[in-house]
């Protein structure tokens, strides 16, 4: 049966792959993925690769999303993507897109399938979930996202940091995910919205590839070499 799935492929390990993403892969005539232009290699084809079987033939097709705020060059990027997509399913193939973490948090498989319905409500279209970077970061560094009535909040970015302090306000556990280069004004207002000093604080990049980095201490001991600069980082404060 032809149709398009959309994969979460995890936070960067292929271990962490769903039983079925992997059989979804596997089976796929055409392999879509994401890049932020045609000389970067896919991050999200770059964690399957393993898993890939060369003998297949299976024919590889990145699909490009530049790096910027531009409302109108992004909407139509994913337009234009999400065409492509259909149209390469209504010739007769199986298509898989793979995204970094889950499809449905911060993806950009989100916008694309919003398109598709509209455009095409009568595509076969479903979604394999995937583990997403927040809980295999918990896991590695033996911190609780929440217990019992406590409230989190996830941040994409940090580019407003007045709404920032004002969820840190009202909050047991933060969660800043993607941009590293970000986080040392983090730590200036999670201070000033009254984070204690001994708030655990843990901060990673490039989870389950090589080049993992992670740190755990208290907020109070923070300085600028605890810190990161990587985009594809995450930072977890918990007030304890």
């Amino acid at each position: 049966m032809t149709g398009l799935i959309g994969i979460g492929v995890g936070p960067g390990d292929v271990d962490l792959l769903t039983v079925k993403a992997v059989k979804a892969i596997q089976n796929a005539d055409i392999i879509m993925c994401p890049a932020s232009n045609e000389d970067r290699p896919s991050i999200a084809l770059s964690v399957v690769s393993p898993i890939i079987d060369k003998s297949k033939n299976q024919k590889i097709v990145k699909l490009i999303f530049p790096m910027t705020k531009d409302k109108d060059i992004l909407e139509a990027t994913w337009k234009k993507n999400a065409k492509i997509m259909a149209e390469t399913v209504l010739t007769g193939k199986n298509v898989v897109y793979l995204t970094v973490g889950d499809p449905y948090l911060y993806s950009t498989w989100i916008y694309m399938h919003k398109d598709l319905k509209e455009n095409y409500p009568d595509m076969d279209i479903s979604v394999v979930p995937g583990i997403v970077s927040i809980f295999t970061f918990a896991s590695k560094v033996g911190v609780s996202i929440a217990e019992g009535a406590e409230k989190v909040a996830i941040i994409p970015s940090c580019y407003d940091l007045s709404s920032v302090k004002e969820i840190a306000k009202n909050s047991e556990s933060m969660i800043f995910l993607k941009d590293g280069r970000y986080f040392d004004k983090v730590i200036e207002v999670l201070k000033e919205s009254g984070f204690p000093d001994d708030s655990i604080f843990a901060i990673g990049q490039d989870l389950g590839t090589e080049n993992e980095i992670i740190r755990k201490m208290t907020l109070g001991e923070v300085n600028d070499d605890t810190l990161t600069t990587k985009y594809f980082s995450i930072l977890v404060v918990k007030r304890v």
